[in-house]
């Protein structure tokens, strides 16, 4: 499974976004490769136009997704700390987005550059 966050959905979403993007998004889907979590859902849809939240909602709707426990949660503000102790400061929905990929042993799919910055100190496969 591969985790795909919210910076995918949204550059794969613009009329001239990326192709490689939604090309390698498209893939995962067709492999039945793409999954969510809560953290990217309510970021990709609650900043979504109104147009396009029934299809989007619609298309989450059959994607599997990681739910976030109370021990994710605590493993993310561990995570965090490793991190700030390193000098990596990205926003908390990417520690977490990258805490829960790590406990499911998925690789994350983004454009985000707080990903790649977070690889090397809590090991986070992209």
């Amino acid at each position: 499974m591969v985790l795909v966050d919210s910076s995918i959905w949204i550059e794969a979403a613009r009329r001239t976004g990326d192709i490689e993007v939604k090309v390698g998004l498209e893939a995962l889907l067709e492999e039945y490769e793409a999954t969510l979590c809560p953290p990217v859902r309510l970021e990709v849809l609650g900043g979504a136009r109104r147009q396009e939240r029934q299809v989007l909602e619609r298309a989450f709707g059959v994607l599997p997704s990681i739910e976030v426990a109370a021990v994710s949660w605590r493993r993310a503000v561990g995570n965090a700390w490793r991190l700030r102790d390193a000098g990596v400061l990205p926003p908390w929905n990417d520690v977490l987005v990258a805490t829960l990929a790590i406990e499911q042993g998925c690789r994350v799919y983004a454009r985000d550059r707080h990903f790649a910055l977070m690889r090397p100190v809590i090991g986070v496969l992209l």
